[in-house]
């Protein structure tokens, strides 16, 4: 049999830090893909409050997987790839505080105006920067691929990694739906540099649903992914509104969540939870914990 990590975006469960940590432990999960600590960006959190996450998981018995920053989600100009930078380096910080040798980023948004092959460049220049800064600290990049970024679809995520080696992939498959991209056609492209996987489902019409009732083939990633020995999975439910959530769509864009399905966050988390579980036990003969 296989073990399967199983982590979640706690800040769906709550702002509070203490409840995240509560409902990762009721629903059974090894720990958390830290986005957002107390209402505050994990990348723009201090680092003595880093020190205090980390001492409030160890007395959980959780990890920090990785680290869901924000870099990399903004449009590519000058100015955002050196403040980037910065943020890197002090998110860096905070990974060797935590424990945690993952973050996850992002691709930058394209200014208007401006081609995908005029940025490409650019972008890779800001993004081999980050890497060689990173690997100082024995951090893995981990690129995640989002509708309206340069590596919203594969063919593009794969330039990048092509041309930084280092950096790997997050697949998130209702990132795909929500750009109109073939899934399976995704994977093929992309599993040989996948790192971990974010399972969140959408369906044809962009509406995000709880995993395994949309169009994101949820039960053939998590097949085909354990069956390449991938073993790390990252619950990012999205199926309702939670605080921060505007924070993390650009501006004018909006996702398609179901509000009126479930009582609060956390009753949404717990499904979702639930759902991931069937499904990786439907999938393939796999134990968690």
């Amino acid at each position: 049999m296989k073990k399967i990590n199983l982590y979640g975006f706690a800040d769906e469960i709550s702002n509070n830090f203490d409840e995240q940590i509560s409902g990762l432990i009721n629903c059974g999960l090894n720990g958390l893909e830290i986005r957002n600590v107390d209402g505050e960006s994990i990348s723009d959190i201090s680092l003595s409050k880093a020190r205090e996450v980390k001492k409030k998981l160890d007395s959980a018995g959780l990890v920090a997987w990785s680290v869901a920053s924000p870099i990399g989600k903004v449009e590519i100009t000058d100015d955002n790839a050196k403040l980037h930078i910065e943020k890197l380096e002090h998110t860096l910080e905070i990974c060797k505080i935590i424990g945690s040798h993952n973050i996850r980023l992002f691709s930058y948004y394209i200014p208007a105006g401006i081609s995908y092959n005029d940025c490409s460049g650019k972008i890779i220049e800001s993004l081999t920067n980050m890497n060689e800064i990173a690997v100082k600290y024995d951090v893995v990049l981990c690129l995640e691929n989002e509708k309206g970024l340069f590596g919203d679809i594969p063919e593009r995520t794969k330039i990048i990694l092509d041309a930084i080696p280092e950096i790997k992939c997050v697949f998130d498959p209702a990132n795909y739906v929500q750009c109109n991209v073939d899934i399976k056609k995704s994977w093929q492209i992309l599993s040989d540099r996948v790192e971990y996987l974010h399972i969140k489902d959408a369906n044809i019409t962009g509406t995000i649903v709880p995993a395994g009732e949309g169009d994101a083939q949820i039960e053939y990633i998590i097949k085909k992914y354990i069956q390449n020995g991938g073993s790390n999975i990252s619950i990012e439910p999205h199926l309702v509104e939670f605080d921060g959530l505007s924070s993390l769509e650009r501006d004018g864009e909006r996702s398609i969540i179901l509000n009126d399905r479930f009582s609060d966050p956390a009753q949404a988390f717990i499904y979702d939870c639930h759902c991931v579980k069937q499904i990786i036990s439907k999938a393939t003969e796999v134990y968690y914990l």
